[in-house]
């Protein structure tokens, strides 16, 4: 159609068609994300470079050996330390249990490149003993479930596990007797301690206190929490069983039974937390021991355990004489603890535990001077003190 005269060429562009904008301006949170991916992918170089080293130095130690050979108590325990000391000095936002555990882990998992550690605890599945075995080795272990303590050392004595994690003291209800007496004859070693804060929940299917008649607990667990108890279900009948997992096991499979255990049952066993932390005392704590086949070197912050026993123990001081050597080298014995020998009625024999590497002055000459005197000596083990 014909332009009318005058009338001025059309400038709009046609509809759909639009001017690129100029890019938008970054907003802060975008800018934090973007350091916070740079500051991902170096982490991600420096772990795969770590993992990388740490295959060269098992590689360089023994080429045909397995990863129970490269695994090194003292020198994991240094590099904790060094962690512990590096977030205290620069006051980091992360708490030191935070950590602890992100370096147990990385450690974890440059050791398991080639095969992962098989470790043994009491068992079955959903046990604090578990949790020790995760908090001391990570998560990348092959941890396997035992139906008691000898079973444990047992399987390591056979090669079957390379270390097992064994209860040995409670806080508040003191000592594991048969751990201790699975020392009297078993060939291991202790190479490594855990220290776990125990919380105990009260868990089962019941939807109220009143519907429960039963409460089924390890034996330790149903002490811990026996004020409580007392207090709330007073009529209710306590039923010792093997481990607190075997506890939600039966809350799980019959009416009107409750269990105590830690937050894990729960989630393995399906079971509701009917109360949790019921324990008696706010610091309730449990030290497990990890029993291996082998000795290590120091680490700089260690403890000895000793199993000794006196000649002549109805002899006036005979015992004072067999510890007297600790306090003339300024040793410091953190526990004694008096158990059965089993040669003969009315024997006994002593559990030390002692600040220091059987290696390392002055406790090495102390130890010399005891043995000297006692009638039965045996060093069960020199390993790294719990970090926390």
């Amino acid at each position: 159609m014909a332009r009318h005269r005058g009338q001025r060429k059309s400038t709009a562009k046609p509809a759909g068609r639009k001017r690129p904008s100029a890019p938008a301006a970054s907003t802060p949170l975008e800018s934090i994300r973007r350091r916070i991916d740079a500051i991902d992918a170096q982490l991600h170089a420096l772990i795969n470079e770590r993992a990388r080293l740490a295959r060269q130095v098992g590689i360089s130690k023994h080429v045909d050996g397995h990863t129970v050979d490269f695994y090194r108590p003292e020198r994991e325990a240094e590099v904790l330390h060094q962690a512990l000391e590096r977030n205290r000095r620069e006051r980091g936002p992360l708490r030191d249990e935070e950590i602890l555990r992100l370096f147990r882990e990385i450690m974890s998992a440059c050791l398991a490149q080639q095969e992962p550690l098989k470790v043994g605890f009491l068992g079955p599945e959903g046990t604090f003993t578990q949790q020790a075995v995760l908090k001391h080795f990570g998560h990348s272990v092959r941890a396997l479930p035992l139906i008691s303590v000898e079973e444990c050392f047992h399987e390591v004595e056979a090669g079957t596990a390379d270390f097992g994690v064994v209860p040995t003291e409670n806080s508040s209800e003191g000592t594991v007797n048969n751990t201790l007496d699975m020392f009297l004859t078993s060939p291991l070693r202790i190479c490594g301690e855990v220290e776990l804060r125990i919380h105990q929940n009260l868990m089962g299917r019941a939807t109220a206190l009143g519907d429960i008649a039963r409460v089924c607990a390890h034996p330790q667990a149903l002490a811990q929490c026996r004020g409580w108890l007392d207090e709330h279900l007073p009529g209710v009948e306590r039923v010792p069983v093997s481990s607190n997992a075997e506890g939600a096991r039966r809350a799980r499979d019959e009416q009107g039974t409750a269990a105590i255990a830690g937050a894990v049952a729960a989630e393995i066993y399906g079971l509701s937390m009917l109360v949790p932390e019921i324990e008696d005392r706010p610091d309730n704590t449990t030290r497990f021991l990890v029993i291996g086949r082998q000795a290590f070197p120091p680490s700089g912050a260690d403890k000895t355990t000793l199993l000794a026993s006196v000649a002549h123990t109805d002899a006036p001081g005979a015992l004072f004489r067999m510890l007297e050597p600790f306090a003339r080298n300024s040793i410091s014995m953190t526990r004694i603890e008096s158990r059965p020998s089993r040669r003969r009625k009315w024997d006994y024999v002593f559990f030390i535990d002692l600040e220091g590497h059987v290696e390392r002055e002055p406790l090495a000459t102390a130890l010399a001077e005891l043995k000297a005197q006692a009638s039965l000596y045996r060093v069960l083990g020199s390993y790294p003190r719990a970090v926390l």
